[in-house]
């Protein structure tokens, strides 16, 4: 059994309603019903947690060393600034995909770059909420 830690950053609780036209309209639990559902049929159990807080992501990533073998991350804006995720992610050591829902290379030119690339095994992005399952995807098979 594979343990992995899903995070989904700040924004990301409103899922289906943000920006549709962008994030899509599946709804958070929706996203997480998928993930569960391809988890179980590989073997592998998820823990699941969402925060606007830069602080309580970090607070559960550093709990994962404990328990994980790998972390799924949407780090949401976070993506783009927080040094204190992408030092979190490095000091943990474990094996870390990031995924977006929309192409972060093809919006604003904020968005392209990400500071947790360098310390992420892969980045995933543009595939709607089928990101996730593609990272998810990824990171068992790396595992295995």
């Amino acid at each position: 059994m594979t343990n992995i830690l899903v995070l989904h950053g700040p924004n990301l609780n409103l899922l289906g309603i943000r920006e549709p036209d962008v994030y899509g309209y599946e709804t958070l639990q929706d996203v997480d019903d998928a993930l569960l559902q391809h988890a179980a049929a590989h073997e592998s159990e998820l823990r699941i947690f969402q925060s606007n807080h830069e602080g309580r992501l970090i607070d559960a990533i550093h709990e994962a060393r404990n328990w994980a073998g790998g972390i799924l991350i949407n780090p949401g804006a976070f993506t783009h600034y927080s040094y204190a995720l992408r030092d979190a992610i490095s000091s943990v050591a474990l094996p870390c995909v990031e995924v977006h829902l929309s192409n972060i290379h093809a919006r604003e030119p904020f968005r392209g770059t990400s500071v947790l690339a360098p310390v992420c095994l892969g980045q995933i992005t543009g595939f709607g909420w089928r990101s996730y399952l593609l990272g998810l995807q990824a990171l068992i098979e790396y595992l295995a």
